[in-house]
């Protein structure tokens, strides 16, 4: 047991969040997001328990976003068939827990479109596939300097 640890973290997932270095990024995956064929080349971890916000809360805990890139949290843009039929609610929540943790809090987020968020995802050293069942509830976040 280690104190001050949030003990939704699994150890493989602090092993892993321990190994990433500066400007490497992991990818918080909801339940519908391919996260096996999208990491092919990543470090797949499942905590299909769990929701995306109460693992970001934790991560962002233990791992400071990255000071020298203005948006180290990016999100998957709605698809313009989505727009004004599809709510993100989620977002909002994702904003509010951002703020706990780094001061630019809400500017510290970018949406980028579906598929260039999917390339983005097969370059992160980690992707955590979740049970989250919001959509568009994927996140992606830069690693900092601690």
């Amino acid at each position: 047991m280690l104190k001050g640890i949030p003990k939704i973290l699994p150890p493989s997932l602090l092993k892993v969040l321990c190994e990433m270095g500066h400007s490497d990024r992991i990818c918080i995956a909801d339940g519908n997001f391919p996260s096996e064929s999208m990491g092919k080349n990543a470090i797949v971890i499942r905590m299909d328990g769990h929701g995306v916000p109460e693992i970001l809360d934790a991560i962002l805990k233990l791992f400071p976003l990255d000071s020298y890139t203005d948006t180290p949290v990016t999100l998957m843009r709605l698809m313009e068939r989505d727009e004004g039929r599809i709510q993100t609610p989620i977002w909002d929540e994702y904003a509010k827990i951002v703020a706990r943790h780094d001061e630019r809090g809400a500017n510290a987020i970018c949406n980028i479109d579906r598929f260039e968020f999917y390339e983005e995802a097969k370059k992160c050293y980690c992707i955590i596939a979740t049970g989250e069942s919001a959509v568009y509830a994927n996140v992606i976040l830069q690693k900092g300097v601690v």
